[in-house]
């Protein structure tokens, strides 16, 4: 390494010719709140990164007649009106590589977890453009959640954009921990965006991926609610541009940005210390731009480019479930579907709450194996219909005979869709558990057994070693033999 060092330091000097040089150099005029106005830089461009002669450094905001308005990204306390201010030379970006595996890091590519710097020997900026329609790919390849309800009736394909929304406190963090921690043994790259939340919440996510061996596959990008606006503002690009890397390695990723409603009131905040006109709930014009910018990024690739594919999940919430919101409805119409949670569903004791009704995946079902598609079809009818159906038990109306054993089955079928937080499940104990369903042999178990029977439908599949490729007849027969044995057992 010294070697190459003095190597560069020797053509750097045999190449250095005396001449005179300009450089720019502004005063910062006031600063606060996370924004620093400059003057005296002609040149400076939207996204230039300025430095301060204190040791700080901002990016470039907003432009002005006279002045620049900037976002602080790093502040030292000597930061004062009249500080000396200048261009650098390179756009905003990070180091990325290998290295980043398994670590935290800030949006500036700093270390958080105390351990040494990262030694990335690539550099990326975090402003791209998305990939080209000709570099781009249909969605073909699943990428399961380790989610019975998503595995099969909201399929999410290598390379979607899948929204996850719902009010507070409805599980939307646990399910992109449990789709997180389901690649372990798929080959996919993780990196967990936490934008805007509280240090306690930060260490519970980090300390969970560690616990369940899901961090030594993922970098987790933190800004905490905190650090300067500008950091938040900047961690989702830095989420992406890391997974972008190893996207166009050929290689497959998943990027979560937990979540984007926090990323959207960042924006705002900026926008509005920096006096752009405000919008619709007092968000900027080009809110939407930018989050449409972000998410574009997310893709897959053809044989061409590598075969690669970057996922992502954006989380936003809703408040009172109101789906029409601003935000919401901004994400919904740049994603590929949405996973819709319901507070109803969540008191009620349905776990994950998904509303299936008003969840929707528009490209993963391209991607379901054909065995799993053709059972999850006939399930979600059957489920669809029971929710229809029991709306009007609620009234006290009679049923005719077929109708109640619709209902029964729709309740048999509510208690295996429920599921723990945090165990997630393998697509082929998904398949064991449709076929059993489909196939109707728990028509006569009560729901309370569900949950017992499940555990040992698992256990049966996990020791029979069946791949999703089999014939179905031996997954008849595997369901025919367990049920046989669970019926013996109970006797």
């Amino acid at each position: 390494m010294n070697n190459e060092l003095l190597q560069r330091r020797e053509d750097w000097l045999r190449s250095y010719r005396p001449q005179l040089r300009i450089r720019e150099q502004g005063r910062v005029v006031s600063v606060g709140d996370g924004i620093a106005w400059v003057g005296g830089l002609p040149t400076a461009a939207m996204d230039d990164v300025l430095d301060f002669a204190d040791g700080s450094r901002a990016q470039v905001f907003d432009l002005t007649g006279e002045l620049v308005g900037a976002i602080l990204l790093r502040e030292t306390r000597d930061l004062t009106a009249g500080t000396a201010v200048r261009l650098y030379e390179k756009k905003l970006g990070i180091p990325v590589g290998d290295d980043l595996l398994g670590r935290v890091i800030d949006p500036l590519g700093d270390p958080l977890d105390d351990g040494a710097a990262p030694e990335c020997s690539d550099w990326r900026r975090l402003e791209m453009p998305s990939p080209a329609i000709t570099q781009r790919d249909f969605v073909h390849r699943p990428l399961y959640t380790g989610s019975k309800v998503l595995d099969t009736m909201i399929p999410i394909g290598r390379g979607q954009r899948q929204l996850l929304i719902g009010d507070e406190g409805l599980g939307r963090s646990s399910l992109a921990l449990d789709t997180v921690i389901n690649q372990r043994d798929q080959q996919v790259y993780c990196v967990y965006v936490l934008i805007g939340q509280k240090r306690s919440a930060v260490v519970t996510t980090i300390e969970l991926l560690r616990d369940y061996g899901a961090l030594d596959f993922s970098t987790v990008v933190v800004a905490e609610a905190s650090t300067l606006p500008g950091l938040r503002h900047l961690a989702p690009f830095t989420g992406c541009s890391i997974a972008e890397y190893w996207m166009r390695r050929g290689l497959h990723t998943l990027v979560v940005y937990d979540d984007l409603s926090t990323h959207a009131k960042t924006y705002r905040e900026l926008s509005l210390l920096l006096r752009r006109p405000p919008g619709r709930e007092a968000y900027p014009g080009d809110i939407f731009s930018v989050h449409a910018r972000l998410l574009e990024r997310a893709t897959c690739l053809n044989a061409e480019q590598g075969g690669g594919s970057m996922t992502a999940l954006p989380v936003v919430e809703t408040k009172q479930g109101e789906i029409a919101a601003y935000i919401p409805t901004n994400l919904i119409s740049i994603t590929d579907g949405q996973i819709y949670l319901d507070r109803e569903l969540f008191t009620s004791g349905f776990r994950p709450a998904i509303d299936i009704g008003k969840s929707v995946s528009r490209i993963g079902g391209r991607a379901q194996h054909p065995a799993i598609k053709w059972e999850a079809g006939r399930m979600k009818l059957d489920y669809l219909q029971f929710l229809e159906l029991e709306m009007f038990t609620r009234f006290g109306a009679r049923l005719e005979a077929g109708m109640e054993k619709a209902i029964r089955r729709g309740r048999v079928l509510r208690e295996i869709l429920k599921q723990e937080r945090l165990a997630p499940l393998s697509i082929e104990f998904q398949l064991a558990w449709m076929i059993v369903f489909n196939d109707g042999l728990l028509d006569g178990v009560e729901p309370q057994q569900v949950q017992d029977l499940m555990a040992g439908l698992q256990g049966r599949v996990e020791a029979s070693g069946l791949q999703l490729d089999d014939p179905r007849e031996r997954w008849v027969a595997l369901a025919q033999d367990w049920l046989s044995s669970a019926a013996g057992a109970q006797k």
